[in-house]
C-alpha cells in the first residue's frame, strides 16, 4: 500500500485525523466546537474540525459521511463527498444535516466524518462537433432500469 504524507496544523485541543483500524480507508474527523451544537430535524451546519491540511499535488481529500452517525442519528454530510483540493489551506469544516426526526447534539471531539485521500487525474477538455455513439445514448436518470 502506498503511503503519502499529509501535513496538518491544529488548533489547541483539536484532534488529528485518525485511522481506527489497519483496514480503514477513511481517517476520522472530529468536531472542534467547545460549546457544542444541536441540529434540529432538517437543520444543517458547517461544523469546524480545528485542523488544516496540506495535500500533495496530484491528490485530493474527500470528506465522507460516517455510517454510524447516519444510521443512529440520521445525520449525514451534504456536498458529499466534499473535495478538499491540494491548494486549499483553510480549516476543514464538515457540512452536516440532520435528516432524522429528533434533534441531535454534536459535541467537541465527536467523530463527524471520514477523510479519504485519493489520487486525481486532470483532464484536457477538447470541444468536438459530435460525440461517439453508445447503446445508452443520451438516456439519463433511470434510463437503464431499476
Amino acid at each position: 500500500m502506498d503511503e503519502i504524507v499529509v501535513a496538518f496544523t491544529a488548533e489547541s485541543g483539536a484532534s488529528a485525523p485518525e485511522y481506527r483500524t489497519e483496514g480503514s480507508a477513511g481517517a476520522d474527523l472530529r468536531a472542534f466546537i467547545p460549546e457544542g451544537i444541536t441540529l434540529a430535524p432538517g437543520e444543517r451546519a458547517a461544523v469546524p474540525t480545528g485542523i488544516s491540511i496540506e495535500i500533495p499535488r496530484g491528490y485530493e481529500a474527500q470528506v465522507r459521511p460516517r455510517s454510524g452517525l447516519a444510521l443512529h442519528g440520521g445525520v449525514t454530510c451534504l456536498n458529499g463527498p466534499g473535495t478538499i483540493d491540494s491548494d486549499y489551506r483553510g480549516q476543514i469544516k464538515v457540512i452536516l444535516i440532520n435528516l432524522g426526526s429528533e434533534a441531535v447534539t454534536i459535541a467537541s471531539g465527536d467523530r463527524i466524518a471520514q477523510l479519504v485521500v485519493a489520487p486525481v487525474s486532470r483532464a484536457r477538455f477538447e470541444k468536438v462537433a459530435s460525440l461517439g455513439g453508445t447503446e445508452r445514448g443520451s438516456g439519463g436518470f433511470g434510463s437503464t432500469g431499476t
